[in-house]
């Protein structure tokens, strides 16, 4: 049986069960304790757990996550909150240099088993500085793995992978996605990390999407669908690695694909898919491959400049008609 419960929760529930299964678990990040989060998600977690396994930090992001990396290396498994992975660009060397590489320059005799999570892309009027989506960012980096989920019951089962894995894990949230509900299991249950799930059977067209964008994937998909035109949507789940076998599987059904992220044009996720689709699949598409991504500029204040720089339904359901050489 399941419970409708939220985005936080669901995150709660895995690190809270996580760190009841393994005293080596532990959760740092500024306001993570006494103010039971900056959003929440570690809410009553101080007063289970106490202040050895629930960390407040200063408003030092390289500092506690160089922290953080040494303990991983020296067999704690650390669970790091980012206020926002906007400011993880700050420890960027401690992921980059410390935790990625580790694992291969000491031939294995050296692992860094921690989790990296926080609010990532944009969230409404705050501006260029703390609206990025990183996922293209540390999925071009070897040695780690990139998780961006869009419901609860995903974020409690990879969030539960993700800690036990022994690797590196960049874990993507959404802040306008804490409240958001959904059912998650009343049993203990984990998600297999690169494993992407068809969110809705389709057989005219392959919409590609992640976190949050997912629900326009799928509002692009209920709006063809008045029309007649079938849209199979996937949620990745997972950026690094990606599932290619559920995607190439689908466009050998559908001949077309269109992929919708947040990120900027340049270097993004539906860059490498398309490269990757027209490679391993070319046989099977009738259209080019395209793409919806933010707009290539830093996110503005302005609500109508922001609404203008995401992807949106409308434009979706445009883009879905051209790789089917419909009329506009």
């Amino acid at each position: 049986m399941g419970r409708i419960i939220a985005f936080r929760e669901a995150l709660r529930e895995a690190m809270s069960e996580e760190m009841r299964r393994d005293e080596r678990v532990l959760l740092m990040g500024e306001e993570v304790a006494e103010y039971n989060g900056a959003y929440k998600v570690s809410q009553g977690m101080l007063a289970e757990f106490g202040p050895k396994r629930i960390i407040d930090t200063p408003i030092a992001e390289l500092g506690f996550a160089a922290i953080a990396v040494g303990a991983a290396q020296n067999g704690l498994r650390p669970i790091v909150e980012f206020m926002t992975w906007n400011f993880a660009v700050l420890p960027m060397d401690q992921i980059l240099n410390t935790a990625s590489k580790m694992m291969a320059m000491s031939g294995g005799q050296v692992g860094c088993p921690i989790v990296f999570r926080g609010p990532n892309g944009s969230a409404g009027q705050l501006g260029a500085q703390h609206s990025t989506a990183f996922e293209s960012y540390y999925a071009n980096i070897p040695g780690i793995k990139v998780i961006s989920p869009s419901n609860p019951y995903d974020a409690k089962g990879l969030m539960k992978a993700a800690i036990r894995d022994d690797n590196p894990v960049m874990f993507m949230e959404s802040e306008v996605m804490y409240g958001d509900k959904g059912e998650v299991p009343e049993e203990e249950y984990l998600i297999e990390i690169g494993k992407a799930d068809v969110k809705r059977a389709g057989t005219d067209v392959t919409i590609v999407s992640y976190n949050k964008m997912v629900k326009v994937a799928l509002g692009a998909a209920a709006e063809l669908a008045k029309e007649g035109i079938s849209a199979e949507v996937i949620d990745l789940r997972t950026i690094r690695p990606l599932d290619w076998h559920t995607m190439v599987e689908s466009v050998k059904k559908t001949n077309r694909m269109v992929v919708i992220e947040e990120q900027w044009p340049m270097c993004s996720i539906s860059s490498e898919i398309a490269y990757r689709i027209q490679k391993e699949a070319f046989d099977y598409l009738d259209a080019p491959i395209l793409r919806l991504t933010s707009a290539d500029a830093p996110m503005h204040y302005a609500p109508n400049l922001a609404a203008l720089a995401i992807p949106d339904v409308p434009r979706a359901v445009k883009l879905v008609k051209e790789v089917m050489y419909l009329k506009k």
